[in-house]
């Protein structure tokens, strides 16, 4: 005996409902996907800017008030640009959430900075650290349910040329 087909009549609707069962793990996987693609794009333009932060302080002595570039290398971690014109680089990014760490500037410090001693006790290596703190991870999709979630702290440290 042969096996009986089936009509193409009989068979309608049954690759939509194949694509409606594969439709919904796929679409998530695919918003994942761009969620995790967002979320490093945004950490690492943080990190850049922060590190070109940390790069212009490097070159000043923090002990110089008149020349000190403490505000426009804040504005650099935020902006990309020193004047503060322009868009923040990542979404929900502010001045306030930068905090600088050095041998004068010691507000907002977790206790990490510190001048490190080098033999003998009278010379010190002077650094500068660059943190932002508190940044809240804008999400793109809202599937996930990722509102309020916040990078940890991420900071750059440099030894200053004085």
């Amino acid at each position: 005996m042969r096996p009986q087909r089936k009509s193409p009549r009989g068979m309608r609707g049954v690759v939509a409902i194949e694509f409606a069962l594969l439709a919904i793990p796929l679409c998530t996987l695919l918003f994942g996907i761009a969620e995790f693609g967002h979320a490093f794009y945004q950490y690492n333009t943080i990190v850049k800017s922060v590190r070109d932060a940390t790069r212009l302080l490097s070159t000043y002595d923090p002990t110089d008030t008149t020349d000190y570039p403490l505000a426009q290398a804040k504005c650099l971690a935020v902006s990309g640009t020193q004047d503060c014109s322009g868009t923040p680089l990542v979404e929900g990014l502010t001045v306030n959430m930068v905090v600088v760490c050095d041998q004068v500037n010691t507000t907002g410090c977790t206790g990490q900075y510190k001048n490190v001693q080098t033999t003998p006790a009278a010379e010190t290596i002077n650094l500068v650290e660059v943190t932002i703190t508190g940044y809240p991870y804008a999400q793109i999709t809202g599937w996930f349910g990722l509102n309020g979630m916040k990078f940890g702290d991420i900071s750059c440290v440099m030894r200053q040329v004085l």
